[in-house]
């Protein structure tokens, strides 16, 4: 995958975790994901957009005035990996970790999260 698409990608997968009107972000995360795609983390298995956008939407409310943030992008063929940290504006973040997603068609076919300190 090209750099410049990678970090593209990235910035708008973030932008899906920060946005609080829930018709707009379902239309991110479709727009994000493949149809079939796939969310993993610690706490999660949501297979498909609308699981997806559910678990998104559950999990904002635990970071409620919080802002998702992502540092350095890597890629090579169809693999991104990149940093990520939430909390407040000009604060501490209160959780930080990475993820690694595989592309299909310049969408998020599978994507896994891992947080920091679990």
């Amino acid at each position: 995958m090209d750099k410049n698409a990678a970090i593209e990608l990235v910035g708008n997968y973030i932008a899906m975790w920060n946005e609080t009107d829930g018709r707009v972000r379902r239309t991110m995360v479709e727009d994000l994901f493949t149809s079939n795609g796939t969310y993993t983390d610690p706490t999660v298995a949501a297979d498909g957009t609308a699981a997806i956008d559910e678990y998104i939407g559950t999990s904002q409310k635990n970071f409620t005035g919080m802002l998702f943030t992502h540092g350095t992008v890597l890629t090579h063929h169809d693999a991104v990996h990149f940093s990520w940290q939430v909390g407040p504006a000009g604060g501490e973040p209160a959780v930080t970790g990475f993820d690694v997603a595989w592309i299909e068609g310049g969408r998020i076919r599978r994507l896994y999260g891992f947080f920091n300190g679990l």
